[in-house]
């Protein structure tokens, strides 16, 4: 155990005592994070099964060092056992391994943690040639003596399965338990060796009886002298090392047994007679017979003591595996020594045969250290040098050293290097250490039974012996005949833009595969526009073209550069189209195409040759044909048989695929499919059945491997990349699991693939039928996720490949010592989830089919698929707490069968309704393994109900944190909040554990920095010392979070490690270079979580957190970790509050003076109607903390207001929404900056070509602008300066700006990187991302580093759309996004750019036919010029009626088309719009909407959105904004010729200049704005630099105190009626008195979060006067005076004066002659009214008894206002004592200022006063109620404000008796109430706020005290003025 474990485990450990019939939880479960002593064993880390079945029984494994390991047993009850401990890695197979004889006596530790799927087969079911031989196992009885396995499945689900693993073992009688940490066992036993061990039971289940004499020689002096007293209550049982027994004895069959071929097949010897082979049984596996009988020759199976030396009737040897040490097996061995004596006739030997037949020939064998079981064992052929993957199960191992002279080694493990076969050099003997004949395990080997058959049959036929020839040519060979590649320079093909089915996927294959090449030297060329790519960044590639990669542009750059070698494999289909259509070209200009061939590809992607390939090798595709026209896609069907499935050749994610039910369905697929493909594949369908799929890999020495298999939860029927997938599969037998892969390898070898491929199968459920559904020859979206699942670089090795480098020598990456010639081995399970977005888009098609729509996906790791499944769904959306009941799904049923995105959430509410496994199956075909093991989430869930935070027990948490239950989710489902139950969850020691992926399931050390966590274990794999700093990357990409922040993530963690600082990447997105395995020092795959995060930090013991990189993701949770203490690197998060909320943000723009549109927080729908009479329409709706424009509308009318207010309450629930005025016609400019402590240090401005109304994701950016005037530019700078200040920004953010008539307006900003850093940084050459990182880490930067730009130099962004994966959606732009990716490329101006870019998303140029239809006549107007301009130059020109009608008048040729319905198609087809659409005859729309063009939803289908979205389903190039349209008219106009210049590529060299430089920062230069472009001016340094200077000359000038302030501030302090006042009742204050105070309060705390303290009372003096007790008033008075510089005297009133009876008006006299003010509390009402009448200095109420306490008031509504951004339109409750408390009086008082509604709850006996009703009734717009009951009001409260009943305030104590208590506030309270409710207190509190509620975040009243000293640093400074 290791000393993690020991610090973290507690007792008591679980007795049987504890586990009772219908008991549940499992008492002492959570206990198992600290123990005693070391020999204490470990509690299970597993939850346990439904007990009402029977009662639980804990066994524990007891190894020989004193450790011990507690389990639950599932197997025989009926004794102790001993054996030998050792570990297999297999990830399937247990039926084979439990019966394999070579397991004699041992106790098996399975590392994969899931066993028992797919149940046991039947025992009864025999071989039908063999009828003794049973059909699925390797002999007639379990072996192995115990079984320890990680996580048992009750529930198992297979065609085959005859009963569970439980009842199997119970036949045999044979103990098991689960619930051991098994990678902790298997990492000691690889440290430590092989243990004994014991498995034992308690004396209350099997008896008292010891078994075995214990003797004091059996044991260690410790266990005599001081036996452990735990085990007293155990049937202890004596030590057993099995090596010591002749297990073969035990193993070996007891009489001679022949079985006989199938005639048919039988070989025959030279006389005729069937061979035969003598097979001598030291241990038998049943499927060497199999293989050996099934290759037609005789068997005759002799026991281990058989004397075959005098029998002659036999024609070779065999010599089987076996159990134990060899040497004990003497008589064998010597009879083996007279057989190689005689040399009589072939010799063969497997596992212990090798031994034994070395031994024989005078070799030695040793014993293992651990010994090598698993079925992902690599050897290599020391004559080819091939390398196999082997299964293998053995712990003695031949010394390869003592061989004799005339054999050789035959194989070695490529691993360890120990000897793994030998070979006679003369004579047909040989033998191999593994198992050729698998079961369980690969058949790769399986030829070594025909190598020794034919050797015999050679024999048989000539009598002669001479040496085994192995196939496979000779080492020397074969390194001729496959070369390493001789290249020097390499293009390799990126894949532009992400789309639907082509996403980040690519950035990481593309960059894994430079990364590769660079290694290996190369010169590394990348043509890619994706410029938000890392793989276009400069530390890859030494060129990188940002251009279209189209056949076209990727010929030019070959010309140019002339490469040696080209991949096209990494570009996904993009890149192997290219490859396709020049693959004449490449050998003709020298280029070799690296990795698979062309022609393979080519194979692959036509989908007839495809089939015909595979008939070649008969393997079974489904039934199908080729179509090249409709016509002949129908007559396949009718051949087929309908349901079918159509796919489009050449195409990617299934786009233009789906299934046909009929012909109508199928002429609709087929007509789709030949506008974007030249054949179609009709072939049966195959819906319901299982789809299975394996990552292959294949060098040029046909070494062969799969990295991972993949299997699909949801069957056949949706395309993979809309599927759940789960890896490694987890209801497949060995026997399916091999088949299958044994298929893939076949398959991929003759194709001839070099490299990586995917394929993919579809496998009948109900039988072992199955089809091959394609081959993808190219990395993929699944070769993503299998690299991330097991953590072996599949491009990296792929891209090495390519080079002809073998697999076996290139290291494996992740362990430093095995080479990657292997298969990993998973010790836990992955689950892969889609992302969609379809709610975005209106009428868009939600049904998921063949397919592919999803935007992204996430990937999560655990132990048990509970626990997986439920992160994934949590990575999704924050909003998804889990797998459970949910208000998401409208009809279970119908979601069921049809399923969308919400499948998975209609189950869990399925389930909650009673629905059975047996029931879902029947409507979803979901494999019911899966859904049994969701059931068992739903069961703890219900559980879970019956418990609250003050009853739910430590176990219960533990069982549903092992399940996968976040903090929230289980916070939900009992009625508390996140943080209460993550603080009981800590006190009870329940922490996850944090694990490795390393490959090899534990069996090897690893280096691996990759890691995951889980509560599915007792110990750590790694320690925590290097405190990194942690960069959150971004999560799932969606629309809005894509690819660009992947490369700020990695930027940053780039920047960090080359300064020497380690870092800790956080991310759960398996498209990311985030994720890649050598990217961060740890790479935690986990989800972005508060939860998550927290345990990272605090395990890792972090030094902070960057979250400015993710996007928006990490920026929701930056104020909870803020909350809790995290330190957050760069802009504090409470600013990043004040920029995400729309309200706070706006206010903030008024306050510092920079324009925004009008705009109002939404109060009431009736308030937003009447705001927008006042602005008239359009106005936008906004809420707050959304991504990319979610529900953010813009409304034309007052009918769809309501309806978009809806949506974005709903979208925005916890946060508020914003109408502002929508201008129109104004020009959207973008800006990306960097800060420091409010100072920019770097900033460039870009420019949208839409107009404002588009959202900028989906905007054609320029840099550097083109058409800016400089003032507009330098009002920009302006505003971008003073935000920042006023957020005190230090590091990236991003602002968006509208102009109008050179008028600038701000609309959003986001403190955080942006989705355009990455452009304007790879486009000037500077990294803002690594400026920033440095700011934010406190290293000194060079404010705007140079930057030099050639001339006439433009780049340009547009957006990459994948409308046509999203059947229905409206291809239309609003401010919602829409795009999936962006590209970006260079030109001379910006009309070549933009061609450019336009191209590289795959629009076509037109040739000839132009098709118009422009909505309003403005545009038509504006449009005019343009389309003279395309008459001129050539084009044909069509139109829609009205704008026919415009042209016509204008003079211009057009031609009408008319929008006609169905029927009358076939009348006037040559008019018909819909006609040349479908017929291809248009080349180019532009569709121009009328007025409501950006309205996504509407009532219904026009015409102008059925002809767009046929252009889209037609593959027909669609322009929809009049800018865009204008832009690409004039570039079409100019004919550029598009050749190679210098602006197309970077060349990336290291910068010899450093970021870190000197401490003076340098002059702000504008370089970057527009300066090198002709007549935009920028504006010159010194008048910019004056500009600014003028504006904050006191801002950044700290040479004076308090000179900090700024000058706003300043006067406001000296010119308030604040001003010498008296501060003793809060009705003296108007609402503007109060705006005043709130932003000199704002600013105060800004100036004390920089700064500290602001020296603006120096040398004034407070004096505090509180005659009644006091801490947050005195403190927060005296810490204010003392932040403003002044002095504090504090008067102790009760050893003062008055204590004399000096009179108040004499103490405030004598007080006010030495001081500034005077804060003073009294318990008398009107004291301070007194003390003000006599005072020679301003008097501040403290509070006067029962009448008031006006500073309170203030900082409680600051709070709100700061809590919540508003205080108007918000429901406040006030509970508690309300009659005496002076706090709530002067509360109303204030609140009376504004439009609220107030409910006043209390005792009958403490109701509010009816002065104070009757003070704010004189209020209009307020309403106030009454209430005994807190019930009636907490759903509609928005401020619940609590106040103590105050016992001082009663004279009769019976009364106060009787209502204390009346009120008390916990979580059950707020689980009734708003999730953005907060939680007041004026404090101190008694009891009416349990401190379960302090963990909410809605609890404000710790931060409420904060807030009150930035209002009383603001009062005192108004009060006393600035000083002198």
């Amino acid at each position: 155990m290791s000393s993690t474990a020991n610090k973290n485990i507690a007792t008591p450990i679980i007795s049987n005592a504890d586990i009772k019939i219908n008991e549940s939880p499992v008492p002492g479960l959570a206990s198992r994070l600290v123990f005693p002593s070391p020999r204490s064993p470990i509690p299970p880390v597993a939850v346990p099964p439904s007990i009402s079945k029977a009662d639980l029984v804990v066994a524990t494994l007891v190894l020989k060092d004193g450790s011990s390991y507690q389990g639950f047993s599932f197997g025989a009850e009926s004794k102790s056992v001993a054996g030998e401990c050792v570990f297999q890695t297999g990830m399937v197979g247990y039926p084979e391994s439990l019966t394999d004889p070579s397991y004699r006596g041992q106790i098996l530790v399975l590392t994969f943690p899931l066993v028992g799927n797919y149940g046991v087969p039947s025992r009864d079911d025999m071989e039908p040639l063999l009828k003794d031989i049973p059909k699925y196992f390797e002999s007639c009885e379990i072996h192995i003596t115990g079984l320890v396995i990680g996580q048992y499945s009750q529930e198992f689900s297979h065609y085959l399965a005859h009963s569970s693993l439980a009842d199997w073992l119970k036949e045999h009688d044979i103990p098991a338990v689960y619930g051991i940490d098994t990678r902790a066992l298997t990492k000691k036993i690889r440290t430590q060796g092989v243990f004994l061990g014991k498995i034992l039971f308690p004396k209350s289940v099997v008896g008292n009886a010891a078994l075995g004499i214990l003797t004091g020689n059996d044991l260690s002096i410790d266990e005599v002298i001081h036996p452990e007293p735990w085990m007293a209550d155990y049937q202890d049982v004596q030590w057993m090392d099995p090596n010591e027994r002749n297990l073969v004895a035990e193993v070996s069959v007891k009489e001679p047994k022949l079985y006989a071929p199938d005639p048919s097949i039988a070989i025959t010897d030279v006389k005729g007679i069937t061979l035969r082979i003598l097979a001598i049984d030291v241990g038998m596996k049943y499927n060497q017979i199999r293989c050996f009988v099934n290759r037609g020759v005789e068997f005759k199976v002799v026991p281990w003591d058989y004397d075959f030396i005098n029998e002659k009737d036999y024609h070779g040897i065999f010599i089987s595996n076996g159990p134990g040490d060899p040497t004990m097996v003497k008589q064998t061995i010597e009879r083996l020594k007279v057989a190689l004596k005689d040399a009589k006739t072939p010799i063969f030997g497997i596992c212990m045969g090798h031994q034994l037949l070395s031994l024989a020939a005078g070799a030695k064998t040793k014993k293992m250290k651990y010994g090598n079981r698993g079925q992902n064992i690599p050897c290599t052929d020391m004559i080819s040098g091939r390398c196999y993957i082997t299964s293998q199960n053995h712990g003695y191992a031949v010394d390869a050293s003592t061989l004799p002279p005339d054999f050789q080694e035959l194989f070695v493990n490529a691993n360890d290097g120990s000897n793994e076969g030998i070979i006679h050099k003369s004579l047909p003997v040989f033998s191999v250490q593994f198992h050729p004949e698998s079961t369980p395990g690969p058949r790769d080997t399986e030829f070594l039974f025909d190598v020794f058959i034919e050797s015999v049959k050679q024999f048989g036929l000539t009598g002669n012996l001479t040496p085994i020839q192995m196939p496979g040519g000779t080492r020397s060979e074969n390194s001729k005949k496959t070369p390493r590649v001789n290249v020097r320079k390499v293009l390799v093909l990126g894949s532009g833009g992400l789309s639907i089915g082509q996403a980040g996927e690519f950035d990481y294959s593309g960059s894994q595969a430079i990364k590769a090449l660079k290694e290996e030297g190369i010169y590394t060329i990348l043509i890619n526009p994706n410029i938000a790519t890392i793989q276009t960044s400069h530390s890859l590639a030494d060129k990188v073209y940002f251009l279209p990669v189209n056949p076209d542009f990727v010929l030019k750059v070959i010309k140019y550069e002339k490469p040696d070698g080209i991949y096209v494999t990494f570009g996904g289909q993009t890149g192997l189209n290219v490859g396709i259509k020049l693959k004449d070209q490449f050998e003709e200009l020298g280029v070799k195409v690296l990795g698979t061939p062309i022609e393979t590809i080519i194979t692959t992607e036509d989908r007839e040759l495809f089939a015909q390939k595979m008939l070649e090798i008969k393997e079974r595709c489904a039934k199908s044909a080729s179509a090249t026209n409709v016509q002949e896609a129908l007559d396949a069907a009718r051949n087929i048989g309908y349901p079918v499935i159509c796919r489009a050749a050449y195409a990617l994610g299934g786009l233009s695929s789906g299934f046909a039910e009929n012909e109508t369905q199928l002429i609709e697929l087929c007509t789709k499919a030949f506008a974007t493909s030249p054949q179609v594949l009709v072939e049966l369908s195959m819906k319901g059945w299982k789809e299975i799929e394996y990552e292959v890999v294949r060098d040029c020495r046909d070494n062969c491997i799969t990295v991972c298999n993949m299997e699909n939860f949801d069957p056949l029927g949706i395309h993979t990349g809309d599927s759940i997938v789960v890896a490694p599969s987890q209801t497949l037998s060995d026997d399916d699991y091999n088949m299958l892969r044994t298929t893939a390898i076949n398959v991929i070898r003759h194709l001839g693939v070099v490299g990586e491929c995917n394929i993919q199968f579809a496998l009948n459920p109900f039988s072992k039928e199955y089809c091959i559904i394609e081959v993808n020859a190219r990395l993929s979206r699944s070769s993503a996720l299998a690299s991330k699942a097991t953590g072996y670089p599949l491009a990296f090795v792929a891209a090495k490949l390519g080079l002809g480098i073998p697999l076996n020598e290139i290291n494996n990456m992740v362990t430093k010592v095995t080479c990657a010639c292997f298969e990993p081995s998973l010790d836990y399970v992955v689950v892969k989830i889609p992302r969609w977005d379809l709610k975005k888009f209106s009428r868009v098609n939600k049904a998921l089919s063949s397919s592919m729509k999803s935007v992204g996906e996430v990937m999560s790791i655990g132990r048990t698929f509970e626990e997986t499944i439920q992160k994934a769904i949590r990575a999704i959306d924050y909003g998804f707490s889990g797998f459970g009941q949910n208000d998401l799904v409208d009809s279970i049923k119908e979601e069921l069968i049809n399923p969308s995105d919400q499948r998975l959430f209609a189950i869990a509410n399925a389930m909650h309704q009673g629905y059975t496994v047996d029931q879902i199956w029947e409507l979803t075909k979901i494999d019911k393994w899966f859904l049994y093991k969701l059931r068992n989430i739903i069961e703890l869930e219900k559980q879970l109900k019956h418990y609250n935070y003050s009853t739910i027990k430590p176990d219960i948490i533990l069982m549903a944190k092992q399940l996968g239950f976040s903090d929230r989710h289980i916070a939900k489902v009992i009625g508390s909040n996140e943080l209460s139950v993550r603080r009981i969850r800590q006190e009870h020691g329940i922490i996850p554990f944090v694990k490795q992926i390393d490959t090899v399931a534990a069996e090897f050390p690893a280096q691996t920095n990759y890691l995951y966590v889980t509560y599915n274990g007792v110990e750590h794999d790694i320690t925590f010392e290097e405190k990194g700093v942690m960069v959150l990357g971004s999560g799932v990409y969606r629309i809005g979070s894509s690819v660009e922040f992947d490369w700020c993530a990695v930027r940053a963690i780039r920047t960090l490690r080359d300064r020497g600082i380690k870092t800790v990447m956080v991310n759960y997105n398996p498209e990311t270079v985030s994720t890649d395995y050598d990217e961060a020092d740890r790479l935690y795959f986990e989800n972005i979580t508060l939860e998550r995060v927290l345990d990272i930090y605090e395990i890792e013991n972090s030094c902070g957190v960057i979250i400015s990189m993710g996007g928006q993701t990490p920026n929701n949770i930056a104020l909870p970790l803020f909350r809790q203490n995290v330190k957050i690197f760069g802009t504090s998060p409470e600013m990043i509050d004040t920029a995400e909320n729309r309200y706070k943000f706006s206010r903030m723009l008024d306050q510092i003076g920079v324009d925004q549109p009008r705009w109002k927080e939404l109060n009431s729908h009736e308030e937003a109607h009447e705001f927008c009479k006042q602005v008239q329409f359009p106005v936008l709706v906004r809420p707050s903390y959304v991504l990319s424009g979610a529900a953010m509308n813009v409304v034309h009318s007052s009918d769809d207001l309501s309806n978009y207010l809806s949506q974005a309450t709903a979208v925005s629930r916890e946060h508020p929404v914003v109408i502002s005025k929508y201008i129109e016609e104004a020009k959207e400019i973008e800006m990306d900056a960097v800060a420091l402590e409010g100072k920019l240090i770097m900033h460039v401005i870009s420019e949208h070509v839409e107009n404002a109304g588009v959202h900028s994701g989906d905007a054609t950016l320029v840099l550097p602008p083109q058409d800016l005037d400089p003032a507009t530019v330098q009002k920009i700078e302006l505003a971008t300066q003073q935000i920042g200040n006023a957020l005190n920004v230090t590091g990236p953010f991003n602002i968006q700006f509208i102009a109008k008539n050179n008028d600038i307006k701000v609309i959003e900003c986001n403190v955080r990187a942006s989705r355009s850093f990455p452009f304007v940084s790879k486009v000037l050459g500077v990294d803002l991302i690594e400026m920033a990182t440095l700011a934010m880490l406190g290293f000194h930067i060079d404010p705007y580093p140079s930057i030099n730009l050639p001339k006439n130099y433009v780049a340009v962004k547009v957006p990459q759309f994948s409308f046509s994966r999203l059947s229905g959606a409206d291809p239309i732009l609003g401010v919602e996004m829409a795009s999936t990716g962006e590209v970006a490329c260079f030109g001379h101006d910006k009309y070549e750019a933009y061609l450019k870019a336009l191209i590289s998303t795959g629009i076509t140029m037109p040739r000839k036919n132009i098709l118009l239809s422009i909505g309003s006549f403005k545009e038509k107007n504006e449009m005019l010029p343009s389309v003279r301009k395309l008459h001129r130059m050539g084009y044909n020109l069509f139109a829609t009626s009205g704008t026919a009608d415009y042209i016509q008048e204008h003079g211009l040729p057009v031609e009408y088309l008319v929008s006609l319905e169905e029927s009358e198609h076939q009348l006037k087809s040559e008019y018909s719009l819909q006609q040349h659409l479908a017929n291809n005859l248009i080349d180019l729309y532009i569709n121009l909407p009328s007025k409501n063009r950006y309205r996504r939803p509407a009532s219904y289908m026009s015409r102008g959105y059925r002809t767009r979205r046929m252009a889209v389903d037609y593959d027909i190039p669609l322009i929809t904004n009049v800018k865009c349209a204008k832009l690409f008219i004039e570039a079409l106009s100019r004919k550029t010729d598009f050749e190679i210049s210098n602006i197309d590529y970077k060349t990336y060299r290291q910068r010899e200049e450093s970021l870190l430089v000197q401490q003076q920062p340098q002059q702000q230069s504008s370089q970057v704005v527009a300066s090198h472009v002709p007549n935009i001016l920028s504006p010159t340094l010194t008048a910019r630099e004056h500009g600014l200077k003028s504006m904050t000359s006191d801002l950044f000038s700290l040479d004076l105190p308090h000179s900090i302030l700024p000058t706003s501030i300043t006067s406001n302090i000296n010119h308030t009626r604040f001003f010498r006042q008296n501060i003793l009742t809060a009705k003296d204050f108007s609402r503007n008195d109060l705006h005043v105070l709130f932003g000199v309060a704002h600013e105060m705390r800004t100036l004390v979060e920089r700064y500290g303290s602001v020296n603006l009372l120096q040398g004034r003096v407070m004096f505090t006067l509180f005659f009644e007790p006091s801490t947050r008033t005195s403190a927060s008075f005296e810490a204010a005076m003392n932040r403003l510089g002044g002095r504090v005297v504090a008067i102790k009133t009760d050893s003062s004066s008055a204590a004399k009876g000096e009179s108040l008006a004499d103490t405030i006299r004598t007080v006010g002659s030495y001081g500034d003010v005077i804060v003073l509390r009294h318990p008398e009402p009107g004291s301070t009214r007194i003390a003000a009448k006599y005072s020679p200095v301003p008097i501040i109420n403290a509070g006067d008894g029962v009448g008031e306490h006006p500073t309170q008031a203030f900082l409680d509504v600051y709070t709100i206002r700061e809590e919540l951004g508003t205080v108007n339109g918000l429901t406040i409750t006030i509970v508690g004592d309300l009659k005496n408390g002076r706090t709530v009086h002067s509360l109303v008082r204030v609140l009376s200022q504004y439009q609220v509604t107030l409910n006043y709850v209390s005792p009958a006996s403490l109701r509010i006063p009816d002065e104070i009703k009757k003070e704010v009734r004189k209020t209009r717009g307020i309403r106030q109620k009454e209430y005994t009951d807190l019930e009636s009001v907490i759903a509609e409260t928005d401020v619940l404000y609590v106040t103590r009943i105050q016992r001082e305030r009663f004279t009769d104590l019976i009364e106060y008796e009787r209502v204390k208590g009346s009120y008390i506030i916990n979580n059950a309270t707020l689980s009734r109430s708003k999730p953005n409710m907060i939680v007041m207190h004026p404090f101190p509190r008694i009891n009416e706020i349990d401190p379960e509620v302090d963990f909410d975040d809605r609890a404000v009243y710790f931060r409420q005290m904060k807030y009150g000293m930035f209002v009383r640093m603001a009062l005192l400074a108004m009060v006393l003025g600035r000083s002198a």
